[in-house]
């Protein structure tokens, strides 16, 4: 399964490891999460015995920097994405390869984005199964079952945030967002690529203005 160890990452984490303890779980460490993502990590990664498979770029942030520059400060979706198949996308199908994974476990839900009110709950994603457990699952269900078994939530929740990634790309939901995705990448897309099959048609999908 794979974790970004986002706000509400413990839901996901406690219902695979509940099941399959051992399960490998990937984390894509972009270099560039806020510290209290790190901590909440290492919280998680203890209390659950987590079978955690941590997978980062090739290319290290200041390298990328100095070749590439600020990506995600050029204020466009081509930057952005260029960022996320270097920091993100390549370093999953990387780990997913390594990992000789037939089936993948990812926490996506369709309240979440444009896109994933078209996914089904199990499907197929670049030759390998994917599966959501809660895709239909809402805000209420999510804290009903934090809840529930006392798993700790993001820190960032409390001040706002309903979905956090990379510290310069992700900011609270105000009133005037629409989606809580709105939060996230400036506003110029919902997806970061990770859950968007890789062909060249797909490659066209990454900025919200085609989903």
């Amino acid at each position: 399964m794979s974790t970004s160890f986002g706000i509400q990452a413990a839901v996901m984490l406690h219902l695979a490891t509940t099941v399959v303890p051992n399960i490998p779980v990937i984390w894509v460490d972009t270099g560039y999460l806020p510290g209290e993502t790190y901590r909440f990590a290492e919280e998680l990664t203890e209390r659950l015995k987590l079978n955690l498979k941590v997978y980062q770029s090739s290319i290290s942030p200041a390298r990328m920097e100095a070749i590439h520059g600020r990506l995600w400060a050029e204020n466009n979706a081509d930057a952005l994405n260029r960022y996320d198949q270097i920091r993100k996308v390549e370093p999953m199908q990387r780990a997913l390869k390594q990992l000789d994974a037939k089936a993948w476990l990812a926490g996506l839900r369709r309240d979440q984005t444009d896109h994933r009110k078209s996914l089904n709950r199990i499907s197929q994603q670049s030759g390998i199964y994917k599966i959501l457990p809660i895709l239909t699952w809402n805000a209420r269900d999510i804290y009903q079952y934090l809840t529930a078994y006392n798993l700790p939530y993001h820190p960032f929740f409390d001040l706002g945030y309903t979905t956090v990634g990379d510290w310069h790309s992700s900011r609270p939901l105000t009133a005037e967002d629409e989606n809580e995705r709105d939060t996230r990448f400036h506003g110029l897309k919902q997806e970061c690529g990770l859950h968007l099959p890789q062909t060249d048609g797909q490659a066209q999908s990454l900025d919200s203005s085609s989903l």
